[in-house]
């Protein structure tokens, strides 16, 4: 395995002064040299290809939440190309029948879509239902909507979050929630995507923070007590970066022009990876499962990096 810097390692990722400044700080501190400059492992289900994939999904049963565009589009894709059984849904019908189009055009046998707004608090177990009769049942519950919110310094809105924590984290856990029986029957499994800023929050983010904070809190405890009651339902937490979604794109520029977003397709083919090999957790991309492992160690240091990463005149 070749050695390589932590500036080369994270080359290009958005978090090198980071990862420098706190490797720097870790070697000295811990008496690590070399160690912490070897490329990192990735995890096994990096290692699973399209036909392991298609081995085991081919004809499963898989629901995708937010799956008109960006990463649920994705999602959406590479399910019915390793042969999945598809519903989907969205706020917006016209994309729904695009995306189900292309889907049956990718190798999916069978695929329907449902219009719906997860910020009503009906929509999510009429999703639900529509799926369970279309489908017959469930392998894969995939929750990856998100509600529309803005990128600005908190302007006391609190309302604002009480809408948003309603279409980001209400409904996944009403959709769990009601959906376990189903799963119990498949031993099937959740993934719930998630975020980054859930692990370290940023500026400009509050309400989406917040809401990305209760799917962590809400399903990683969930997963210890499905464990604790041996349960063979699994839940795989997605913690993503930056992903180059129109919205997200839109949304970060000219505010933070330091970090690279990475592909959408990439993360749903982790998620889906992630889904498949029963995993806890995932990190997209990778790298953040390093930064997450080590930004405690020096909180003044971590924060001033993060406040610098953006473009802000008071």
């Amino acid at each position: 395995m070749d050695w390589v810097t932590p500036a080369e390692l994270f080359r290009g990722t958005g978090v090198t002064s980071i990862m420098d400044g706190l490797l720097r700080k870790a070697r000295k501190a811990a008496g690590v040299k070399e160690a912490w400059e070897r490329e990192p492992q990735r995890e096994h289900p990096g290692h699973w290809g399209p036909e392991s994939l298609s081995a085991v999904l081919s004809g499963r049963r898989v629901l995708v939440t937010g799956a008109s565009k960006g990463i649920g589009e994705q999602i959406a894709y590479h399910y019915a190309r390793f042969g999945s059984q598809i519903v989907i849904t969205a706020r917006t019908e016209s994309a729904l029948k695009k995306v189900a189009e292309k889907c049956l055009q990718l190798g999916s046998p069978k695929v329907w879509y449902i219009p719906a707004d997860m910020s009503d608090p009906e929509d999510p177990n009429r999703v639900l239902r529509f799926a369970l009769d279309k489908l017959g049942g469930i392998d894969y519950l995939v929750l990856n909507h998100i509600g529309n919110t803005f990128f600005q310094m908190w302007n006391g809105d609190v309302e604002h979050i009480r809408v948003l924590m309603q279409a980001n984290f209400l409904s996944y856990a009403q959709m769990a929630s009601s959906g376990l029986p189903f799963l119990k029957q498949s031993n099937g499994s959740i993934i719930a995507v998630s975020s980054i800023l859930a692990k370290i929050p940023s500026p400009f983010t509050i309400p989406y923070t917040a809401t990305k904070s209760a799917v962590n809190g809400f399903f990683g405890s969930l997963q210890h007590e499905l464990s604790m009651q041996k349960v063979n339902v699994s839940i795989t937490l997605c913690t993503l970066g930056l992903i180059d979604t129109e919205t997200a794109l839109s949304k970060v520029k000219g505010v933070i022009d330091t970090m690279s977003a990475y592909p959408a397709s990439g993360a749903a083919l982790e998620i889906i990876k992630g889904g498949a090999t029963r995993q806890k957790e995932i990190f997209y991309p990778w790298y953040w499962q390093l930064v997450c492992a080590i930004r405690d160690w020096f909180p003044g240091y971590r924060d001033s990096v993060i406040q610098s990463s953006y473009k802000y005149n008071p």
